[in-house]
């Protein structure tokens, strides 16, 4: 389905950062390359195996917080994975139309949260290499309350730091979990992005209303 989104009935957005607003290709090119050479250097074992190792172990926490937690990889793999993820800070890419979209919420008064999956110390190293931060009310980690989107408890945990109607409010997300966590809790306007990266494959929206890029959906000024 294509989003047809009627503005005048949207109060608040809720926006997903990573392949949502930022190109995904950065985290998907740091967990399966980066990492896999850089546990394969330190414990002295073929790239091959240790790629397997990871995403296996990556499997295997999928649509937990630890899949998302720097502190739990850290830990997990025995590697400064945050330090490693700065020091490819410079590949970070936010999304064509990405800033003029931001931009137009703010100029038609809509309240603007991001909601996150990524770990704090993630967060904070994309706020540095871009500028889509200046253009939110609040910027939640999913960390922030102990649980990811994927669990349906975090949308109303949301409206102890900011009150917002889910009957007016708008969520954009590449994570169709996320997606029907929020349909479940009664947010009426679960949007999926199915552009990531021009580097992977769209995202299929399976039931949701869906857009590839921010000009099919940009609100006009009011």
């Amino acid at each position: 389905m294509n989003a047809n989104l009627n503005w005048s009935q949207i109060d608040t957005v809720l926006l997903d950062m990573d392949g949502t607003l930022l190109d995904l290709h950065f985290d998907w090119h740091f967990w399966m390359e980066v990492i896999p050479q850089a546990y394969a250097s330190k414990n002295k074992v073929s790239l091959e195996s240790t790629k397997a190792l990871i995403h296996e172990k990556i499997h295997s926490q999928t649509g937990t917080l630890n899949w998302y937690c720097l502190d739990y990889w850290t830990e997990a793999l025995d590697l400064p994975v945050a330090q490693l993820k700065r020091e490819l800070k410079h590949q970070i890419q936010v999304h064509p139309e990405v800033m003029e979209f931001l931009a137009a919420l703010k100029a038609n008064n809509k309240t603007v949260v991001m909601v996150t999956n990524a770990h704090r110390d993630s967060l904070v190293i994309k706020l540095e290499m871009t500028e889509i931060g200046d253009y939110f009310d609040e910027l939640i980690s999913a960390h922030d309350f102990g649980m990811p989107k994927e669990d349906i408890t975090i949308w109303s945990k949301i409206q102890d730091v900011i009150a917002y109607d889910p009957q007016r409010t708008l969520l954009i997300d590449d994570n169709l979990r996320a997606l029907q966590t929020a349909k479940e809790y009664g947010i009426a306007y679960p949007l999926c992005a199915t552009y990531v990266s021009p580097k992977l494959d769209k995202i299929d929206p399976k039931d949701f209303a869906s857009f590839e890029f921010y000009s099919e959906i940009m609100p006009n000024e009011s």
